[in-house]
């Protein structure tokens, strides 16, 4: 058997496609130039409001996009159907508490050929897409719908730190400025 040096391991690949950004069949020249785009329209100024900026284009492109979760599950179905159709189901035979294998299972050779034609017909079918499914759930809308809970979530706590900060920053403009000198005494001086 030999070995795929020019594939990305799958623990990589779950890093680089989080689900909301950019998933496999889809152009990076073209989330790049939707980028810029969006970020000349929105007019960003500063690291926060280029952060802010960033979800606001992941969201927006993964809006544009969701037909990519589209064609991940329909390349998940044609897989199923090409696998029940090309491999055969082994069956056993329950004797009182053993598994013995049923007389009619297809020998290990054959199981194994009838998996490298079921495979060589799902990259043939599937061309592209195959990336959909070498990456697992993260192209599925139950992963994104989890994501996006946590992000939620997340922003919420953002948000109320933010106007803590803004809160707080408030009452200290309303409040002028302290004397630089010595500390006021809160008790006065006892006669």
């Amino acid at each position: 058997m030999r070995k795929h040096n020019n594939r990305v391991p799958p623990a990589l690949r779950h890093g680089i496609y989080s689900g909301i950004g950019l998933l496999p069949t889809e152009n990076p020249a073209r989330l790049r130039k939707f980028k810029k785009q969006m970020f000349a329209e929105l007019n960003l100024v500063g690291r926060l409001e280029e952060d802010i900026g960033n979800d606001i284009v992941r969201l927006e492109w993964r809006r544009q996009n969701l037909s990519t979760y589209e064609l991940a599950q329909r390349a998940q179905a044609r897989r199923n159907s090409i696998y029940s159709e090309q491999i055969p189901t082994v069956r056993y035979l329950y004797e009182e508490l053993e598994r013995t294998p049923h007389p009619d299972n297809p020998t290990p050779e054959e199981f194994e050929a009838s998996h490298k034609r079921a495979n060589k017909q799902v990259r043939t079918e599937l061309g592209a897409a195959i990336e959909l499914l070498e990456i697992g759930d993260v192209a599925t809308l139950g992963y994104l719908e989890r994501r996006l809970g946590i992000l939620e979530r997340l922003d919420g706590m953002i948000t109320r730190a933010y106007k803590k900060l803004l809160y707080v920053r408030g009452i200290k403009s309303m409040s002028g400025p302290s004397p630089a000198g010595s500390p006021q005494p809160l008790l006065g001086e006892a006669a």
